[in-house]
């Protein structure tokens, strides 16, 4: 399964450690507990990370990483189902509990979770301390710019 990332570039060689996502937390998992967020698309990636941009503020460091979790490793997807009911309009505390218990659990080393930004689709979260993590491919960091008409 091929995913993707967005971040600045200053960022980029800690993009594979979950170190940001451990710093302040997340939607899937609590502050202390190291997660790496991905998504199945570069679009949907584009999405997620120009959502928590401030506004009207083009980055001009940003930079898209490819990677690819091979065929023979288990990727788990969630049960949309077990969410609250409006799970993507709130960082609820049950969804960090769910992600950190996941990543304690280490099962998997990936798993499929739903996006908040666009409905229907789905991003990936990577174990780091999984044992099966170095097996996850990363590339080489490419420019990313978005079109200009999105700071309008």
């Amino acid at each position: 399964m091929q995913f993707w990332r967005i971040c600045r570039l200053r960022y980029a060689a800690e993009a594979a450690t979950g170190e940001g996502a451990s710093l302040a937390g997340g939607r899937w998992n609590s502050r202390g507990v190291r997660v790496v967020y991905a998504s199945t698309s570069l679009a949907l990636a584009a999405v997620e990370t120009f959502v928590n941009l401030e506004p009207n503020l083009q980055p001009n460091d940003l930079v898209s990483i490819e990677g690819t979790v091979s065929d023979d490793l288990k990727i788990e997807r969630l049960d949309t189902g077990k969410l609250p009911a409006r799970w993507h309009q709130t960082r609820d505390e049950s969804l960090r509990r769910f992600g950190d218990d996941w990543i304690r659990g280490g099962q998997t080393v990936a798993l499929l979770v739903p996006s908040a930004a666009i409905v229907g689709e789905w991003n990936l979260l990577l174990n780091p301390s999984h044992a099966d993590f170095p097996k996850i491919r990363f590339r080489e960091p490419q420019p990313f710019k978005f079109d200009l008409r999105m700071f309008r």
